[in-house]
């Protein structure tokens, strides 16, 4: 095994799970609204986003699949638009301050948003690849790989819970669900701006 290797992409994932993004806005919003267990079950459907964008790269160094820039960045204009909307939505309920509003984190919700993230998008199929030599083997290194990103992902993801939920409470805890639709829209307009400059270059 490839211990230098490996360590460069422990510390990979660590900054990029570390670095606030829709899944951890998403994640605390839940925490914040919802509670703890609503927001580690929003956990497991974005680790199961991550886990098919994990599968997605394993297809395309195996030849079976093959992105071209062009469809990279439809794909991040398509995440970047759901996510927009997800925000919107929930701006929207609680501008109208409705009592029973749909719930805001859960599986399905935790996966949308994952299989949606730009962010993640672009590290599994352009990022990720550079560590498949971990290992000789190939199956050996997708499975260590995809290993050390579940474990850094929940545990990253679960101290956030953790704080939100010892730290925040009442109206604070209300402030922080806005703020995370705020922020979650923010990605999605500069991830739509990122996406159509780049499929501009693309055909100029």
């Amino acid at each position: 095994m490839n211990l230098t290797l490996l360590a460069a992409y422990m510390l990979a994932v660590l900054l990029l799970l570390a670095t606030p993004g829709p899944v951890v806005a998403l994640v605390t919003g839940t925490a914040a609204r919802e509670g703890s267990r609503r927001a580690f079950i929003t956990v497991i459907g974005t680790n199961a986003a991550s886990l098919v964008l994990i599968v997605l790269a394993a297809l395309m160094l195996l030849g079976v699949v093959a992105l071209s820039p062009v469809m990279l960045s439809l794909l991040g204009m398509a995440g970047s638009l759901y996510i927009g909307w997800s925000a919107i939505s929930s701006l929207m309920h609680k501008a109208q301050e409705v009592q029973m509003t749909p719930a805001r984190g859960g599986l399905l919700k935790g996966f949308l948003i994952g299989i949606s993230n730009p962010k993640d998008i672009l590290f599994f199929v352009a990022f990720f690849p550079q560590f498949i030599a971990v290992t000789q083997d190939f199956t050996l290194s997708m499975l260590t790989l995809s290993l050390v990103w579940v474990l850094f992902d929940v545990t990253v993801l679960s101290l956030y819970i953790l704080t939100v939920q010892r730290l925040l409470s009442g109206k604070y805890a209300l402030r922080l669900e806005r703020l995370s639709a705020l922020f979650l829209l923010a990605v999605a307009l500069f991830g739509i701006v990122y996406n159509v400059g780049e499929m501009s270059a693309h055909y100029h």
